[in-house]
């Protein structure tokens, strides 16, 4: 539940902090003092949508805070989120509200920050918000269908969402098989194209990218096989051989060179280091002339090698003008044109193929959508009774209601249009509930709808705005036992207008408006420029709220001084003792005869003087 509310600079609120207690409680006061800012705050501190215009003129931000009490699902949220838990075993909502529209707004739980999509994951679990302003939301089938859907509870929910994935299935088939269907003329002239160009390619063989690098390396050298025989025998006799005596061999000449240094090593050890070089060299000119023998060796001169060479070069060339410029670009689309074939193709597939794709997705989307009719019937059935039982001690003993369904073509939702049918009055056919409940009938059927949710919601606190506008009499007694009995098992705020609603509650609020002059200058003059207008709300005392429930009921303001106030405050005593009466069990607002009858309130009498009526709620 909802232990406590920070508010700051919010609308007409500069600061305000409340304390909520568990079981009913109640807002009152007159019309636009500022009790429905107080429900706006819970709802922009989860998340509601909101702007830098609900920030106080003046101020360059709003700060909304709340404490939740924690229980075993919140602590599971916390696990799944990576967010602590603090030791007062509460959790801890922020949010920063920025007056500038270019800057951010910031929320925090427990002091981590948290996205929009994380707090509406949360949001469920904390509170529900029902106004009489929901009357043209409950008039939209998709609204109608997912609170039957919500109603419905998990395994329905998980249903549902079987039928979206079947949908996405579907829709991605039938996509593939429309988009082949629309191209097919186009697709065969790519494909023709591509699968002769991919033919060329693939008869080229075509390997490594520096293939026409190294064959071109191969016809040189092919072409020029004899001259370089003939010049490696020439480097082998200079640096290891020389047959023909007319001079001496790198590697003689090093070698001589190393017999004197070793004679002289023996007298000097200091040329010691020059002998290690000419050995190193000696022995590296060995090796080159080895490996120029070798490769000498090795050149043959071959015709036939060298044809085709020169062949592939041709062909590789004809290949890199065609598809290059590059031997790399034309493997590269060759790659690529595989990939397109493939893709035009349908991976292999069909157009019969993806027809049958499209026939098979289909056909589980029907039966996933069956199944999730036949969990919407069973849900419909239960709602339709239970609201009934709802409805029937709200002064709507005779009224009918029923959940109807009509086929439609397959949506992500299913394939079910959901319309809420009402017939409040014995005779009366069976038509949707927006075409013809009153303000008053609407509110009572948002009342049992809630009532109905709440057996199955996991939100700790009912949130009610003006739920009992558009009644009074028997009925508002009949909508303020069934809040009593909603505060039993849930936390429930409601503003209200209703004296029998307010006698009701565990804890009485009286929300106000205060002109105040911010500069807190006392001056006989007054300027009237420098004042504010502030909301404040203030906790009401037995007296007090004797007050309070006289003034809802005559309209005016009255003490509990003086004879003529007797009658007003008499009134509210009655009131108090029968929701006394009421709480207790020993009294049925809907079935009682000496239930109070708000139509016999006192007459609305001169507004009182005294002060003591009119002193301003405190700010804690």
């Amino acid at each position: 539940m909802l232990r406590s509310l920070k508010i700051e600079n919010f609308a007409l609120i500069d600061r305000l902090e409340l304390d909520f207690s568990a079981g009913l409680n109640v807002l009152t006061g007159e019309t636009g003092a500022g009790k429905s800012i107080i429900l706006d705050a819970i709802d922009a501190l989860l998340g509601g949508k909101t702007s830098g215009r609900a920030v106080r003129t003046g101020e360059s931000w709003a700060l909304l805070e709340g404490q939740f009490g924690l229980t075993d699902s919140l602590k599971t949220w916390c696990a799944a989120e990576k967010i602590d838990l603090l030791e007062e075993e509460v959790l801890v909502c922020v949010r920063e509200i920025s007056a500038s529209s270019g800057s951010r707004n910031k929320s925090r739980i427990n002091g981590v920050n948290v996205t929009k999509q994380q707090l509406e994951s949360l949001r469920d679990s904390l509170v529900e918000i029902t106004a009489q302003g929901q009357t043209v939301q409950i008039g939209q089938p998709g609204v109608q269908r997912d609170w039957l859907d919500s109603f419905g509870g998990g395994k329905l929910l998980k249903q549902r969402e079987a039928v979206a994935e079947r949908f996405g299935l579907y829709q991605q088939a039938d996509r593939n098989l429309q988009q082949r269907r629309q191209s097919e003329a186009q697709r065969l002239q790519q494909l023709d194209l591509f699968e002769f160009q991919l033919k060329e390619l693939n008869i080229a063989n075509l390997t490594e990218a520096d293939e026409l690098e190294s064959l071109e390396n191969e016809r040189n050298r092919l072409s020029h096989s004899v001259g370089l025989q003939k010049q490696s025998y020439e480097i082998y006799q200079m640096l290891y051989q020389n047959e023909n005596g007319e001079f001496l061999a790198c590697a003689d000449l090093l070698g001589q060179a190393e017999g004197i240094l070793l004679d002289m090593v023996t007298i000097d050890n200091q040329v010691q280091p020059i002998l290690d070089v000419i050995a190193d060299a000696l022995a590296q000119i060995e090796q080159a002339g080895r490996d120029i023998n070798f490769y000498g060796a090795g050149i043959e001169a071959d015709p036939e090698r060298l044809q085709e060479v020169q062949e592939r070069i041709t062909e590789l060339k004809a290949i890199c003008r065609k598809y290059g410029p590059t031997l790399g670009d034309a493997i590269d689309l060759r790659d690529n044109l595989q990939a397109e074939l493939e893709s035009l193709t349908g991976g292999g597939q069909s157009l019969a193929d993806l027809e049958a794709i499209a026939q098979e997705r289909k056909a589980e989307l029907i039966d996933a959508c069956n199944a999730l009719s036949k969990l919407r019937q069973q849900a419909a059935e239960t709602l339709e009774t239970q609201l009934v039982k709802e409805l029937k001690p709200l002064a709507m003993e005779k009224v009918q209601f029923q959940v109807g369904i009509t086929h439609i073509a397959p949506t992500p939702a299913g394939s079910d249009r959901i319309t809420y049918l009402i017939s409040p009055n014995p005779g009366e056919p069976l038509q949707p509930l927006t075409d013809i409940a009153s303000g008053g009938e609407m509110s009572r059927f948002l009342l049992a709808l809630q009532s109905c949710f709440s057996q199955v919601d996991s939100a700790g606190t009912l949130i009610f705005d003006e739920i009992d506008a558009g009644v009074s009499g028997r009925v508002a007694g009949a909508i303020a036992q069934k809040l009593h009995e909603l505060s039993e098992a849930h936390q429930v705020l409601c503003v209200t207008h209703q004296p029998i609603v307010a006698a009701m509650a565990d804890q009485h609020y009286r929300v106000s408006k205060e002109v105040i002059d911010p500069s807190g200058k006392k001056s006989k003059t007054i300027d009237e420029s420098t004042l504010r207008t502030v909301v404040r709300i203030h906790s009401l005392n037995a007296e007090e709220r004797k007050v309070e429930l006289a003034q809802i009921a005559s309209g005016e303001v009255v003490t509990l001084e003086g004879d003529s106030a007797k009658a007003a405050i008499d009134f509210a005593e009655s009131l108090l003792q029968q929701a006394a009466s009421i709480r207790s069990g020993q009294a049925m607002v809907y079935d009682r005869p000496e239930v109070i009858d708000l139509s016999e309130a006192p007459p609305k009498r001169a507004k009182a003087t005294s002060k003591t009526a009119r002193k301003p709620a405190k700010v804690k």
